[in-house]
């Protein structure tokens, strides 16, 4: 067989596991998967489908490597869990290596010498009835030895203490041979058949299944407290999961807080940095400002920028203090950093002083959105609490009223994705892109104010206006990551 026709045969075959992989309730409509930049396939098992899962695809190697090597469940598991868990790959792998597969994975040595000395001594020799353990030194019959596929060989009783100090300490799929220098990983089966004590075996068994399901690129522990729950997808993409059980939301390719537009690796740096920037702290915990007309003090107790001083009645924007007539069509100078052209030729300390200055301004903006996020909850809750005391005097039912809560629910849906953009921008380079990014995100941050000051209003707005304002805004959001969202 020709290398391409084997590369052929292996696309063919994954296929075939991709198939097997996925059942077809999980297929969505291409269309609407389509429509929204944030649609994404998976499912939420429980542990025993997990296991059930894991089960078969260990079957499933076992079956095409027999050509090569004839495996027990426990090695082909070790197999998949070191080789990232692709049959496809494994396969191909053995097709052109066997042997080096097997050294890849960590189930032989290098090479097929003589084992190195072990702590100063020789290995123990078989021809020796009765030889000494390099570890305790004590003299055992020669079928009371065990060893790995490396062959060194240690007694039952020093390789059982060895698994116990590991699986205590929270090790279980990377537990090696004892032997100095030596690489060479414990199976399940060989592991299992030398502890002893329930509870350290019981252990073991769930840190090996902890293991195996983060070492599995398609499948993701819930991030919820005490939730057993285990997402599974076909690709791992940086896109939005909602726990069926908890409710929780996180991005399925990091686990963290689900953080659109913003990639893993930049919303990683960017709360490193917002955490090492002690500073920071001090200078947002104001939570109060003074009114830009009458100068009375005001504190904010509402999700919405857009401001009402209670003493002067004068409108203005919570983040720039601007006069709120004329903000609409200044947004965007509202949410965008002016960088100075002439940094590059100020002295170090100028530069400095640039840098937190920028850092600042959407680090501000961040936080600000976090507490409106917060705020808004509260208006939720409220919100319901009206509803309640409209059905209860026979003002409607909740079904007459749930476009208010599906009002709610959108907002806090375009805030938290508007509440991302800020480290995006913060990271982007300045050009032609960014300043779309910013025309964007002042669009979108515009349409949310308005529909944060409806909703705040709702006894007086209009339901077809407070409807058409929804509209609006979610379209602002979707367009801004269909331009701006990678995975």
């Amino acid at each position: 067989m020709s290398a391409d026709d084997q590369d052929s045969e292996c696309e063919i075959e994954d296929e075939d596991y991709d198939n097997y992989y996925l059942s077809n309730e999980e297929e969505l409509e291409l269309a609407d998967y389509k429509k929204d930049p944030e649609s994404f396939q998976y499912e939420c098992l429980k542990v025993e489908e997990v296991e059930k899962l894991l089960n078969e695809l260990v079957e499933l190697l076992s079956m095409e490597i027999r050509a090569f090597i004839k495996v027990t469940p426990s090695l082909a598991k070790l197999l998949l869990h070191t080789l990232g868990w692709s049959i496809n790959e494994i396969v191909c792998m053995f097709r052109a290596d066997a042997h080096g597969t097997l050294v890849t994975a960590k189930v032989k040595p290098a090479n097929n010498n003589v084992p190195k000395p072990l702590m100063s001594h020789q290995p123990p020799s078989l021809n020796n009835n009765n030889p000494m353990c390099p570890v305790c030194y004590a003299h055992q019959p020669v079928e009371y030895f065990k060893a790995l596929a490396c062959g060194h060989l240690f007694c039952k009783e020093c390789w059982s203490s060895h698994f116990e100090v590991q699986v205590i300490e929270g090790v279980s799929t990377t537990i090696g041979c004892m032997g100095q220098d030596c690489i060479v990983l414990a199976p399940e089966d060989f592991v299992l058949a030398l502890i002893n004590k329930p509870n350290i075996r019981e252990k073991y068994q769930r840190f090996a299944f902890r293991d195996y399901v983060k070492s599995h690129p398609q499948l993701r522990f819930c991030p919820g407290p005490n939730c057993d729950i285990i997402v599974r997808s076909k690709e791992p993409m940086a896109k939005n999961v909602v726990c069926h059980q908890c409710k929780s939301r996180f991005c399925f390719k990091c686990g963290t807080d689900y953080h659109a537009p913003t990639d893993c690796e930049t919303i990683k740096r960017w709360l490193t940095k917002c955490a090492d920037d002690s500073e920071t702290a001090n200078y947002i915990s104001a939570h109060t400002k003074d009114c830009p007309k009458c100068h009375i003090c005001i504190e904010k107790n509402g999700g919405c920028n857009h401001m009402q001083c209670y003493n002067c009645k004068h409108d203005f924007c919570w983040m720039c203090l601007g006069d709120w007539k004329s903000h609409g069509s200044e947004y965007y100078e509202c949410s965008r950093y002016k960088e100075n052209p002439n940094i590059a030729y100020e002295s170090v300390h100028a530069q400095a002083r640039e840098a937190l200055k920028k850092y600042l301004h959407y680090y501000e903006r961040w936080e600000n959105h976090s507490k409106s996020l917060r705020l808004e909850e509260q208006t939720l809750k409220r919100i319901k609490d009206r509803i309640e005391v409209k059905v209860m005097e026979s003002s409607g039912t909740w079904i007459d009223w749930q476009y208010l809560i599906d009002a709610a629910n959108l907002l806090a849906k375009c805030r938290y994705t508007l509440k991302y953009t800020y480290p995006y921008a913060y990271y982007m380079e300045s050009g032609p892109r960014k300043e779309l990014f910013e025309y964007q995100q002042a669009q979108l941050e515009a349409e949310i104010e308005n529909l944060s000051w409806k909703i705040e209003r709702a006894e007086t707005t209009d339901r077809g206006d407070l409807q058409n304002q929804m509209d609006i805004a979610e379209k602002r959001r979707s367009i801004l990551l269909k331009d701006f969202l990678e995975v």
